[in-house]
């Protein structure tokens, strides 16, 4: 069944978080995947704890933070990347079904748009690295309520933004917990499982779990 309106989140859902570092592995070295790992992982505590906190900071400046962290709990990775590995996050790749994806859903006659925790700069920077501008209703950015997901305020963006009731936005997120706040909002939601990761929520599923965007179309 068609929604009016497709909606992804940006990091780990339609960019791939451990592309930049992936970029630099042999210089970074043998602890790379694990520089990656806590990257991403702080990346995110330092979101939900702001929120929490009332302490808004835009999401480039937890990304900056989260990198300098990670070089602390990885000391092995060189300091002296931080400057290209922070490049590489400016433009991430895209995975390579995105652009399918997106053109079959806006062929279909669907709305399509990014929710995310990215500042407005470098999701549009993102998104022209990726060349699926064209592709894209809107890019909507917590940015302008200055403060992150999985607050109910931030999914009411998209309603208010395409004028629709929650039961008309099909949301996509890789991020269980993104999911499930968006499931309790009303969103029927769909769980971009890469890494078969067990399910944490079950009182908030989604409504359909695919290991990548490929199936989303017919899901």
């Amino acid at each position: 069944m068609m929604h009016k309106v497709y909606v992804f989140d940006a990091y780990g859902t339609l960019f791939d978080v451990h592309a930049a570092v992936r970029k630099y592995k042999d210089d970074v070295g043998p602890d790379a995947d694990q520089l990656s790992a806590v990257w991403r992982q702080k990346q995110l505590e330092y979101s939900w704890v702001r929120s929490l906190a009332g302490r808004y900071r835009d999401f480039w400046a937890l990304t900056e933070d989260a990198l300098d962290t990670a070089f602390r709990v990885v000391p092995t990775a060189p300091r002296g990347m931080r400057e290209r590995l922070l490049d590489a996050y400016r433009e991430l790749d895209a995975y390579p079904e995105v652009i399918d994806v997106l053109t079959q859903l806006r062929d279909a006659g669907a709305q399509v748009a990014i929710l995310s925790n990215g500042n407005q700069a470098m999701l549009e920077l993102a998104v022209k690295a990726a060349r699926i501008g064209g592709l894209l209703d809107d890019i909507l950015s917590v940015d302008s309520l200055k403060t992150y997901k999985p607050l109910p305020a931030v999914y009411e963006l998209v309603t208010t933004r395409f004028r629709v009731f929650p039961e008309a936005v099909s949301f996509q997120s890789s991020n269980r917990w993104d999911v499930a706040g968006a499931t309790a909002f009303g969103f029927r939601t769909v769980w971009i499982n890469r890494g078969g990761a067990p399910d944490e929520y079950s009182d908030m599923p989604p409504a359909v779990t695919l290991s990548s965007l490929k199936g989303l179309p017919t899901a």
